[in-house]
């Protein structure tokens, strides 16, 4: 093989590995270049607060991901469960550790049922999380009767607050994509959504259980996005049933960007957390440039078509 073909098959792999890291560091110095205060404790510490949310998120929905389907039911989810831990989280009402677990199992159990009827039901991954985002979207208001669920327990809204200085979202991230990166990597079932997503009919030939893995990545999708939604909450002390409109899309926009397949069976938590951290600082960069938030969505969605864009030339030409 000759240097410029081996340069041409050397590139791929360059370019999953340290694309990405290249490409965050590149915006974070051209940033400090245009705001020097971007580099500030104070905007760092916002930026990793910001981005907690989505990044339960993501992290949920790379599991999903990985194993060929998605999940377009994510911001609704966010929604019910946090009316569900707001209604729960009352004074008075007891320990809000309940509140939170019925915030966390109104996602598991809407997860669930997503994994079920594609897996039992046969209806593809699109329509069934679709019409989970109809649902639980009315569950939020019916739930809440339309109205703002407020008057939280500090006890309950300190999830959101801080610890020794560091944001307490930011350590339960930390936390869930570390624990979901051991999983993917060092238990059997993660080797199992990596099959199921390389080839669903290999993998069952296997003898790989695919509808438990599947129920188990849509279930794990849930609870993650109940936990969304409960920290989401106590941030802005208040349970409301309209937020979470559109956070799928930056969900999985996230994981694409870093590097998780849409077909299944390629991508990992590390990359998903760098593209939460590349869309979070392009977001926070953008405000401080006050940039018109017009324009930040056609930015985003220029950003998004081109990862993935620059992901399929790669596989092509390795």
């Amino acid at each position: 093989m000759n240097r410029a073909a081996a340069t041409s098959s050397d590139r791929p792999d360059w370019l999953r590995r340290y694309g990405l890291i290249v490409a965050l560091g590149t915006v974070c110095g051209t940033l400090a270049v245009l705001k020097p205060t971007f580099f500030s404790a104070a905007n760092l510490v916002n930026i990793v607060r910001q981005v907690s949310i989505n990044g339960l998120l993501a992290v949920g929905v790379t599991l999903v991901l990985l194993t060929g389907g998605v999940d377009l039911s994510l911001g609704s989810v966010v929604a019910l469960a946090g009316v569900v831990a707001a209604s729960l989280a009352q004074p008075g009402d007891g320990p809000v550790i309940l509140a939170i677990a019925a915030g966390i199992g109104a996602g598991l159990a809407c997860g669930l049922i997503n994994g079920a009827v594609i897996t039992s039901g046969g209806v593809a991954p699109f329509i069934a999380t679709l019409g989970m985002m109809t649902a639980a979207r009315g569950l939020a208001l019916v739930w809440s009767s339309g109205r703002p669920v407020s008057n939280l327990q500090p006890a309950f809204t300190r999830l959101g607050g801080d610890l020794g200085g560091v944001p307490i979202p930011t350590l339960i991230l930390a936390g869930v994509a570390a624990a979901a990166w051991a999983a993917l990597v060092w238990t059997p079932w993660g080797r199992h959504v990596y099959a199921v997503g390389s080839s669903e009919a290999a993998a069952r030939v296997a003898g790989v259980r695919v509808a438990r893995v599947k129920l188990a990545a849509y279930g794990l999708c849930g609870a993650l996005a109940g936990l969304a939604g409960v920290v989401l909450a106590a941030r802005i002390t208040t349970g409301q049933p309209n937020a979470g409109i559109a956070y799928e899309l930056d969900a999985i926009a996230a994981v694409v960007i870093g590097g998780t397949s849409l077909s299944g069976g390629v991508g990992g938590v590390g990359g998903t957390i760098l593209g939460v951290l590349l869309l979070g600082v392009i977001n926070s960069g953008l405000d401080q440039l006050n940039v018109s938030a017009y324009y930040q969505q056609i930015i985003k969605g220029v950003i998004i078509v081109g990862a993935v864009w620059l992901d399929r030339r790669a596989r092509r030409e390795s």
